[in-house]
């Protein structure tokens, strides 16, 4: 399998503050361990171009996307809601975000890379179409999906988000777009407090009890996702990589491990070979226990290699 990974410098550009927990150590941690354990070097590493307004404004309208424009400070800090703030590079930041997934999203149709893993950063899925909110400015997923249909003309686009907090913003963007089918497992009840219960034709929620183990998140994942996977056939898998999940982060109350990011990683793997001919891009999401951050992406990325689970 040839695994591609997108990032780019600007990226650790952006930062909300000292005691922000989505901060710029969040792609080092992740470089740092990929590169001690080897697996950076066994990928094809690149760097995302930033996303235009046209390729933004096929999700977010261009109203929106001024006023975040207007919103940039000339220095310091400025404060969207209480979670998320802009500095001078938020933006810049924001756009190579989205590039990424875009960029991935190239790469996989054009036979260029198998599958790709973004690190990038601000994260995305709590980005609603018109809303900035959860340290999100753009919905990065949601922009490669819009990508995919204008340049490859792709008709069922998947996107399974495991973060820990569901992704809000991906609703907001695809509820009741036959073409996009979003599966979301979360902590229930947790932030972002809005689609929770929604009810769409296109969106497999899967709320998990604080407390929930390993075992609980793989069944519910068989249950709720495999059916509605496998009877919409999809042409893409995108994948919003959230590994707050994990049993030491500090912004949530799951308990999974390395090794369940690695079995949904492989998940994710067998619905793209199935039907994508292996076209999966995955893009981080959240993640904020530094070193639990670290080990759970090398597990993501060892799956995408299809190298062996180290647990």
């Amino acid at each position: 399998m040839i695994t591609a990974y997108i990032t780019h410098p600007r990226c650790l550009d952006h930062h909300m503050g000292p005691e922000h927990p989505e901060s710029p150590l969040r792609l080092e941690a992740i470089r740092a361990r990929l590169s001690l354990s080897g697996l950076l070097q066994q990928t094809m590493q690149s760097e995302a171009k930033p996303a235009s307004d046209e390729q933004l404004e096929r999700v977010h309208p261009h109203r929106h996307l001024q006023s975040l424009i207007k919103c940039v400070p000339e220095q310091g800090l400025i404060s969207l809601d209480g979670d998320t703030l802009m500095n001078p590079a938020s933006l810049d930041a924001a756009r190579c975000a989205a590039g990424a997934v875009i960029r991935g999203v190239d790469q996989v149709y054009r036979h260029q890379a198998d599958n790709v893993f973004c690190a990038v950063r601000p994260p995305g899925h709590h980005a609603e179409a018109s809303e900035a909110m959860g340290f999100c400015f753009f919905n990065n997923v949601a922009v490669g999906a819009a990508h995919a249909r204008a340049r490859y003309g792709a008709q069922r686009i998947a996107i399974l988000d495991f973060d820990v907090h569901q992704g809000n913003g991906t609703v907001d963007i695809f509820k009741d777009d036959p073409g996009v089918l979003v599966c979301s497992s979360y902590q229930y009840p947790l932030y972002p407090w809005r689609y929770l219960k929604a009810e769409h034709a296109n969106v497999i929620n899967t709320p998990l009890p604080a407390g929930s183990d390993g075992a609980r998140f793989r069944a519910a994942i068989e249950r709720d996702w495999r059916p509605a996977l496998e009877a919409f056939r999809p042409e893409l898998v995108l994948v919003s990589a959230g590994f707050d999940g994990h049993r030491d982060d500090p912004l949530a109350e799951l308990c999974l491990t390395e090794a369940d990011y690695d079995w949904v990683t492989r998940f994710a793997l067998e619905i793209a070979a199935r039907f994508a001919d292996n076209r999966l891009v995955s893009v981080l999401e959240g993640g904020y226990d530094l070193d639990s951050l670290g080990r759970c992406a090398e597990a993501h990325v060892r799956a995408l290699l299809g190298l062996p689970f180290e647990g």
